[in-house]
């Protein structure tokens, strides 16, 4: 009896859900002039706000030197490399040791099957000397 009753409120809980569903598309359509964010960086009050001619003149104030650019790329650099997280001074070995053996592995491995390769193929078409 317990359980027919809750899954009675579950479908209560579903058509609520729908419903708030049914109003929210409905405000969308509402504003059907304007294209509908779902949750991205553009917004309808800030191209509200923001009219076609002061887009031209922000863009026009906005043109910088080549110097100008190439500063702001180096600075944009030192700021990215401060937000780096550095190994220390034991990590950095221990890594180095880690790539250094994986290194000599794979070289042994692979000089293995060239030679193996090489073997091979003087056995099926004959050593020429």
């Amino acid at each position: 009896m317990a359980e027919s009753k809750r899954r009675s409120e579950d479908a209560g809980d579903d058509r609520l859900n729908d419903e708030v569903v049914d109003e929210v598309a409905a405000d969308d359509s509402a504003d059907a002039d304007e294209p509908v964010s779902r949750g991205g960086t553009a917004t309808r009050a800030r191209a509200k706000a923001e009219s076609a001619d002061e887009r031209k003149t922000r863009k026009d104030t906005e043109r910088v030197g080549l110097f100008a650019r190439i500063a702001r790329f180096f600075r944009e650099v030192v700021a990215e490399l401060r937000k780096v997280i550095w190994p220390t001074r034991k990590e950095l070995l221990t890594y180095t040791a880690v790539v250094v053996t994986f290194v000599a592995v794979m070289l042994t491995i692979v000089a293995g099957l060239d030679y193996a390769f090489a073997k091979g193929v003087l056995w099926v078409f004959g050593n020429p000397s």
